[in-house]
C-alpha cells in the first residue's frame, strides 16, 4: 500500500502468493475502543483488497479473537493443575532424531467461577460482539469468554489453559479466555480466579475484523480462477488456525513454483491428506464462518492417520524435489521393516500348548487348534510386544529393527489390527476416485439443463466444478442431479 507509493517502487513477479492473515483493512476491538491494525502494534494493510476486487474477485469480512497475554511472574501456580507434555517416542517429525533442542515446558489449567462470570456479564454492554459494533461472522469453535457465558448461562465454570509463549519469555497465553471486552473488565474478571489474584498482563484479549476472499473463486491449487499466477493462502481464504494456514501455504508455494518452472499442477485428494479435505471443502463449499479442520470433516479418517503421514506423503515430496534422498531412503527402510514384521506374523504358526497359558493370563480365549500369529494380534488384549515376550523367534524379528523401533512396531501393529477397516475405506475411496476422473469443467451450460434442480444449476454455475466427484460434494447438488450429469457424460 502506502509504502511502495512512498518509495515510488514497482515490484514485479511471475507469481504472487498472498498470505495477508488478518491484515487486510484490519480493525481491532477492545471494548468500545477501535484500533486499526493487523495485529496488536502492527499496521494494517490498506487498498490491497480493493485493488484485487477491481479484477472481479469478491471479498467479505470476518472476525477472530485472541486471548489476554499474561506476565508469568504474577501467577500463583500453586492454585493450578500442571499439565505436562508427552515424553514418549511420538514426535512431529518422522526423521531419525532423538535430541530435543527445546526445553519441554508444562502448561497449567484452572477454571473460571460465578464471580468471574458476574464481572463479565456487567461488561457485556461494552462488548463489541453484543452491542452491534462488530457485524462480521466469527469462529464458532473458539468462542470468546463472553459468548460462552451467554450461550451456556447454566455453566458455573469454564476451563482455562495457560500456555507458555516460548522457552525464554515470561509471556503466557490464556487459552479459553479470548475476549473483546474492555481491558479493565478482563483484568477485574480474571482477578476473581485464585491463580490470578495478583494478575499483571502484557496486553488484553481483543477481537479483530479483516477482509477475506470467497475461496470458491480458487482452483484446488489455490490459484485464483480470475487472475492467473495469483494465489491466496491462509486466513484470507476464510480459515482460522495455524495448521490450516501452513497447509495452504505449502500447496500454494509448490504450485507457484510449478507455474514458474513447469510441471503438472500439484493437489492432494481427500483420501490422501487433511490438507486435501481442507482445500476441497474451501473451494467446493465456501465458508459461512471461519473454517477449522476437524477429523470429523474427513470421510476417510482411517486412511488419514498420523502414524502413516510419511507413507502417504514423502513419496510425493520426493517426486516434487522437496525431499532429499536421505529422507526417501529412511522411508523405504521403514516400509521394508513394517512389511517384514507383518509377513512374519502372517507365516508364523502358533501352537495352542505353548501359547494358551499366556492367552489365559492376558484374559483372552485359549486356542483350540493352531493358528497364525497374525490371527492372535487381531485380538484387543494381544500386542506385538506381549507376543514377543513369549515367542523368541518373533522377538528376534522385532530386534532386527534398529532405527525408530517403537514407531515402526506401532505402525505395523495398526496395519495388522485395523486391516479390515483400512481395506474397506480404501475400496470406497477408489470407487469415488473413478468419479474424480470424469472431467466436466467447460462441458455443460448448466443453466440450459432443465432436469437439474434450480439450486443445483445456480451452484454449478457459481462453483464450476472440475469433476463429477467435486460436483457431488457441493451443498445443494443432490444425488439425482449427479445422475443427470453422469447420463449427460455418457456414463
Amino acid at each position: 500500500g502506502g509504502l511502495t507509493t512512498l518509495l515510488d517502487v514497482t515490484f514485479r513477479a511471475k507469481c504472487i502468493v498472498l498470505t495477508a492473515g488478518t491484515f487486510l483493512n484490519g480493525l481491532m476491538h477492545v471494548g468500545r475502543t477501535k484500533l486499526a491494525g493487523g495485529r496488536m502494534a502492527e499496521p494494517a494493510s490498506y487498498e490491497l483488497t480493493e485493488s484485487i476486487a477491481r479484477h472481479g474477485i469478491e471479498y467479505g469480512r470476518m472476525k477472530t479473537g485472541t486471548p489476554v497475554r499474561i506476565d508469568g511472574r504474577s501467577v500463583h501456580y500453586e492454585y493450578m493443575e500442571t499439565q505436562d507434555g508427552e515424553c514418549d517416542f511420538h514426535k512431529f517429525s518422522f526423521l531419525d532424531t532423538s535430541v530435543r533442542h527445546l526445553k519441554q515446558l508444562p502448561c497449567w489449567t484452572c477454571f473460571t467461577n460465578e464471580e468471574v462470570h458476574r464481572v463479565l456479564r456487567e461488561g457485556l454492554p461494552d462488548s463489541p460482539l453484543f452491542n452491534g459494533q462488530i457485524q462480521s461472522i466469527g469462529p464458532r469453535y473458539c468462542p470468546s469468554i463472553e459468548t460462552k457465558i451467554v450461550t451456556f448461562p447454566d455453566k458455573e465454570q469454564h476451563q482455562l489453559f495457560l500456555e507458555p509463549e516460548g522457552e525464554t519469555t515470561q509471556e503466557l497465553y490464556l487459552n479459553g479466555f479470548s475476549s473483546s471486552l474492555p481491558m479493565n473488565i478482563q483484568i477485574e474478571a480474571l482477578k476473581k480466579v485464585p491463580a490470578f489474584k495478583d494478575l499483571v498482563i502484557y496486553r488484553p484479549g481483543y477481537a479483530i475484523e479483516y477482509d477475506y476472499f470467497d475461496p470458491t473463486q480458487l482452483k484446488h491449487t489455490l490459484e485464483t480462477k480470475k487472475i492467473k499466477n495469483l494465489f491466496f493462502a491462509g486466513q484470507v481464504n476464510g480459515t482460522t488456525g495455524y495448521e490450516e494456514a501452513a497447509g495452504q501455504g505449502i500447496i500454494a508455494g509448490i504450485n507457484a513454483h510449478i507455474n514458474c518452472h513447469g510441471g503438472e499442477p500439484f493437489t492432494l485428494a481427500r483420501d490422501e491428506a487433511y490438507i486435501g479435505v481442507l482445500i476441497d471443502d474451501l473451494v467446493t463449499k465456501g465458508v459461512d464462518e471461519p473454517y477449522r479442520m476437524f477429523t470429523s470433516r474427513a470421510e476417510y479418517r482411517i486412511l488419514l492417520r498420523m502414524d502413516d503421514a510419511d507413507m502417504r506423503l514423502t513419496e510425493k515430496a520426493w517426486k516434487l524435489g522437496l525431499v532429499k534422498s536421505d529422507r526417501y531412503e529412511l522411508l523405504k527402510r521403514k516400509r521394508d521393516s513394517i512389511n517384514s514384521i507383518i509377513e512374519f506374523t502372517r507365516n508364523y504358526s502358533m501352537k495352542p500348548a505353548l501359547i494358551n497359558p499366556v492367552l489365559e493370563q492376558l484374559g483372552t480365549t485359549p486356542l483350540r487348534q493352531g493358528c497364525k500369529l497374525i490371527d492372535l494380534i487381531n485380538r484387543p488384549q494381544v500386542t506385538l510386544e506381549n507376543m514377543a515376550e513369549h515367542v523368541s523367534a518373533f522377538r528376534r524379528e522385532l530386534d532386527k529393527v534398529t532405527e525408530r523401533k517403537e514407531e515402526i512396531i506401532e505402525a505395523a501393529e495398526i496395519l495388522i489390527k485395523y486391516e479390515g477397516y483400512i481395506g474397506r475405506e480404501r475400496m470406497i475411496a477408489d470407487k469415488l476416485a473413478r468419479l474424480e476422473s470424469i472431467k466436466i469443467k467447460g462441458r455443460f451450460d448448466y443453466n440450459a439443463i432443465q432436469s437439474l434442480s434450480t439450486e443445483a444449476r445456480q451452484k454449478l454455475v457459481k462453483i464450476d466444478p472440475e469433476t463429477i466427484a467435486q460436483a457431488s460434494r457441493i451443498p445443494g447438488v443432490s444425488p439425482s442431479d449427479i445422475n443427470v450429469l453422469l447420463v449427460l457424460s455418457g456414463r
